[in-house]
């Protein structure tokens, strides 16, 4: 394979700008705004569910099946969008999710039977996949130089731009007034999306040099093609603070035939899982232990906003020094961080608690930051969505166990064991870091 790796004065955004017309930061800003929109599914829910069961006249347990879906349909939908956006762009998809994010908001206020809350969420976790997958591989696509940083500012904005909704919400969510906050949410998502999908264009293959440029645009599916194969060994290109980045274009079929798919596949199952743990159970856990509502409140609250800034500021970070470094430091950290969340609350010290469910979450989101950036400079850019689809598709498995095995262990266990548990696993994950490095060469 004929090494192309970019010529170290190479101006990536000069030669985006005369791409596009425009900077290619507005790229980014559509991005974010996108992904600020679709949050409410995800961190909005706790708050309209109580009183979609009281309109409905249903115990709030029977709702419980709405948010695992979401995650199913959220995470599952990310590889076909993914695999279509490579090959199509993403103006089309990201239109139907507009139509999908906003059409199944606006659905809910009309919703009179549970089924149809099960259709409207999982048509709404859809729309959230694509909007999701084609914002984080636009930074990919974009800046290859800077992708902890871009990816950082799309997942921040899908981590905290429900801040922007939750008071709202909260102060008209009751069920008198639910069915206004729905619509009016519902048009205002749609909207927006509509407006970022007519903004939303892909760079034309070997916009720049560092991109295979020999590479006949293999499938995804069925890896043919000359994409990779198994020519000289291709060299790695080490552009900022150790930063490698793979001169090969690997398929989805080539990826994962790789030994680094799978440990990284490992690790984001285990990651998500004890960040989704302590995102589902954090104020179940603070009661038990019987700590003053306050505080688990405040513990609730602090997580959009940890998570957001832990995207940004980690992503950033990982563009200046080795990236597999930063994902060993800061899933190790979330593991210690879990340990002492357990302490705090063994010895009530409040502020101290809500100080380490800050940090736990802090250095666990920064995974939807390192893990699509390490997939783009180890697998390429050019099938990045599909390729990350399916690595994020593991957090399918991360929110099984966040939610329905967390719930079996704390029965069969107790809420400590469980959360030591969930630390240990994001430990290990951290340590598994540590062998990770580029594929040296297509299959």
């Amino acid at each position: 394979m004929t090494d192309s790796a970019t010529a170290p004065d190479f101006d990536y955004s000069a030669e985006a700008r005369e791409l596009l017309g425009f900077s290619r930061w507005w790229l980014i800003v559509a991005a974010g705004v996108m992904m600020g929109m679709v949050s409410p599914y995800q961190y909005v829910w706790s708050s309209i569910e109580g009183p979609l069961a009281t309109s409905l006249g249903i115990p709030l347990p029977a709702l419980g099946l709405v948010f695992t879906l979401f995650v199913v349909f959220q995470a599952g939908s990310q590889f076909p969008a993914g695999w279509w956006r490579d090959r199509y762009g993403p103006r089309r998809l990201t239109l139907l999710a507009s139509v999908l994010v906003g059409g199944g908001y606006v659905g809910l206020a009309y919703a009179t039977e549970v089924w149809q809350l099960y259709v409207l969420y999982s048509a709404g976790a859809v729309g959230v996949g694509i909007v999701y997958t084609i914002a984080v591989n636009t930074a990919i696509k974009w800046f290859p130089d800077r992708r902890g940083l871009t990816t950082g500012v799309g997942t921040m904005a899908f981590a905290a731009g429900s801040a922007l909704f939750i008071p709202y919400v909260r102060a008209n969510a009751t069920p008198a007034g639910y069915a206004d906050v729905l619509q009016t949410m519902g048009i205002l998502m749609g909207a927006c999306i509509f407006v970022g999908a007519l903004v939303l264009q892909d760079p034309p293959q070997g916009w720049h040099t560092e991109v295979d440029t020999t590479s006949t645009g293999t499938d995804s599916d069925t890896g043919t093609g000359t994409g990779t194969g198994t020519g000289a060994e291709p060299e790695a290109k080490e552009p900022d603070g150790g930063v490698t980045h793979s001169t090969s274009t690997f398929t989805s079929k080539e990826m994962i035939s790789t030994w680094q798919f799978w440990a990284m596949y490992a690790m984001f199952i285990g990651v998500s899982g004890a960040g989704l743990m302590l995102t589902a159970k954090i104020v179940s856990f603070a009661q038990n232990f019987e700590m003053a509502t306050s505080v688990a409140t405040a513990s609730a609250t602090v997580l959009p906003i940890a998570g957001g800034v832990g995207r940004l500021v980690i992503g950033d970070l990982s563009d200046r020094i080795n990236r597999e470094r930063a994902m060993a430091v800061s899933f190790v950290l979330l593991g210690l961080f879990l340990y002492l969340v357990v302490t705090f609350a063994r010895l009530d010290m409040n502020l101290a608690f809500i100080a380490a469910v800050f940090l736990a979450t802090f250095f666990w989101s920064p995974q939807y930051t390192l893990f699509p950036s390490v997939v783009g400079d180890y697998y390429g850019e050019r099938h990045s969505s599909a390729n990350y689809a399916l690595l994020y598709s593991g957090k399918i498995w991360g929110g099984v166990f966040g939610g329905v095995i967390t719930a079996w262990l704390v029965t069969q266990l107790d809420w400590t064991l469980t959360f030591v548990l969930g630390g240990t696993i994001a430990l290990l994950s951290g340590i598994v870091a540590l062998v990770l490095r580029p594929p040296k060469s297509g299959p």
